[in-house]
């Protein structure tokens, strides 16, 4: 596909996704997207069409639609299913009882894309903006415990980057390190960041085990990975997050498996030791960002994404469209099945094939 069409299809997407044709019902792949673009929206249109609970603005929606506008962004083609749902949710965050929960924060960054990429309407972040004002706020008072499990890296921290720098607000930057300067290094006056293997453990009862979910330091390396598209290059903070990526990144080359998936306990391969999707869709993901952004050697660090890629969308990947072997909804390691899928899942490998199509020659979107 050329880039001009390339072009006019991503100004197409982006206008259909602003509602005006929220009806439509998603049309077959089209046979001139390279490969990995095909794959991603075969994935994409399974999802929106055969998933459950889509209506919800949780975390597990959250992620699928991020995902979903990186693969708008990535191939020019729109399912007509983001805007929508956000409408639908009023673009508001979740609540409960715990005002700074994480996962009720996650759909802030989905709504952010939106206002990104799309349709730059203050509404739309406007819930988002007062939720990390008040966060702020508070750990300016002291409190810098809300991220006291790895997921939250991932559900909070890219918005808190984001809106840092959208804002030009060093204060949310500023809360930003200190929350996660938390979960690194102070949960249980230790932290979840484990030094000696590079890993994070899930949350504070797991630290000093040797269990490291997948899934867990896929939700690290997903966050360390969006904060870094977004934090200017000089910004000091960047030189801690690299560092944490680089060490994560040196372990998973290590523990992948031959067959490109990584396990659901990485340092143990007889627990669960089938494949698994969503962890290795997060690892894929980072690990090409790292090598797109220069942070990572190409030589060392393409062969696996490549491994990876490869058993997300030949053998994880059906051909119906239906993404298999994800893990279901946890806090450590736990078994999957071919067709166990999920809408987290499918958001990690459409992030994982925006990745990988910039890696990909004749892949790339325009610029």
């Amino acid at each position: 596909m050329s880039v001009r069409i390339r072009a006019l299809a991503l100004a197409l997407a982006a206008a259909l996704t602003s509602g005006l044709a929220t009806t439509a019902t998603a049309a077959p792949v089209p046979a001139d997207l390279c490969d990995v673009a095909q794959k991603m929206v075969s994935a994409g249109d399974y999802w929106v069409n055969n998933g459950t609970n889509l209506a919800s603005n949780g975390w597990e929606n959250a992620t699928f639609h991020v995902g979903n506008l990186a693969l708008v962004r990535t191939t020019g083609v729109s399912n007509h299913k983001t805007l929508p749902w956000a409408k639908a949710n009023n673009y508001l965050l979740q609540t409960s009882s715990n005002p700074f929960f994480p996962d009720h924060e996650a759909a802030g960054e989905a709504y952010l894309d939106l206002y990104t990429y799309f349709h730059p309407d203050a509404p739309i972040i406007a819930d988002l903006r007062k939720r990390v004002a008040d966060e702020v706020a508070s750990v300016q008072k002291g409190h810098n415990k809300y991220w006291n499990y790895v997921d939250a890296l991932n559900m909070a921290m890219p918005s808190f980057a984001r809106l840092g720098v959208l804002d030009n607000s060093p204060a949310t930057l500023d809360a930003m390190q200190t929350l996660f300067r938390y979960t690194e290094k102070g949960v249980n006056g230790r932290g979840l960041f484990s030094e000696a293997t590079g890993l994070w453990w899930r949350d504070g009862g797991y630290i000093g085990s040797n269990t490291f979910w997948s899934r867990g330091n896929g939700w690290a390396l997903s966050a360390l990975t969006k904060v870094l598209q977004v934090l200017p290059a000089n910004d000091p903070r960047r030189a801690e997050y690299i560092r944490v990526f680089k060490k994560m990144a040196t372990t998973l080359k290590a523990v992948q498996r031959s067959d490109g998936f990584w396990n659901s306990s990485l340092l143990n391969p007889y627990q669960y030791g089938g494949p698994e999707s969503s962890g290795t869709a997060f690892f894929t993901y980072g690990i090409a960002y790292g090598i797109n952004a220069g942070i990572l050697d190409a030589a060392a660090y393409k062969p696996v994404v490549d491994k990876g890629w490869k058993a997300l969308s030949t053998k994880a990947l059906q051909a119906n469209g239906l993404l298999g072997y994800v893990q279901p909804v946890g806090a450590k390691p736990g078994p999957s099945k071919p067709d166990g899928t999920a809408a987290y899942g499918v958001g990690a490998f459409l992030l994982a094939g925006q990745q990988v199509a910039k890696l990909t020659p004749g892949c790339a979107p325009p610029a």
